[in-house]
């Protein structure tokens, strides 16, 4: 609870709002609202919304080649129309309830133990102790989801053989061929 407690005190002096702009869920240059997601995180929006994984996420753009005959990429991210989030609806979230862990934490990060943000009007503007300690402890949940998942992709790289002459996507629970 100590660590919780440090990284709400950063937050709460750094200072959020939300201002509900929607920027943080708009492309303002290329990738730059890409959110990546967990296949646990995916299953969540679709038990909570209906929409259906297609619907919800696609591959990682991010295509690697191994060999002659080997693409993949490493896990998936939030499906975007026009370079928007999905689920970017009149400024707001239509998934806010179920919304993935950077979503939730957003502008905040966790690299190693220091508090990094990314630029958000929000930024500067009074945070309760409350609203800080939630936000710490979805960042310190989030480290965790995240060096988990990539523990898992790390074993599937190591144990599983990609398949040849198709792309495929890696993630902390398997091997996944992408339909063309």
């Amino acid at each position: 609870m100590n660590e919780i407690k440090r990284i709400a005190g950063i937050i709460q002096s750094i200072g959020f709002e939300c201002t509900r702009c929607g920027t943080c869920c708009s492309a303002v240059e290329p990738d730059s609202n890409l959110v990546m997601v967990t296949p646990a995180e995916i299953r969540e929006i679709m038990e909570g919304s209906g929409f259906s994984w297609q619907e919800i996420a696609k591959p990682y753009p991010e295509k690697i080649s191994h060999g002659a005959d080997h693409t993949y990429t490493l896990g998936w991210c939030i499906h975007r129309i026009d370079g928007n989030c999905v689920f970017l609806e009149n400024s707001g979230c239509r998934i806010y309830q179920n919304r993935p862990w950077i979503c939730r934490t957003y502008p905040f990060v966790l690299d190693g133990d220091i508090v990094r943000t990314y630029p958000c009007p929000g930024l500067g503007r009074e945070i309760s102790h409350k609203d800080a300690m939630a936000i710490a402890k979805n960042l310190r949940d989030r480290k965790v989801a995240e060096e988990t998942d990539e523990a898992k992709i790390r074993a599937v790289l190591q144990n599983e053989k990609i398949p040849p002459g198709i792309f495929v996507v890696i993630d902390g629970e398997g091997i996944h061929p992408v339909p063309r």
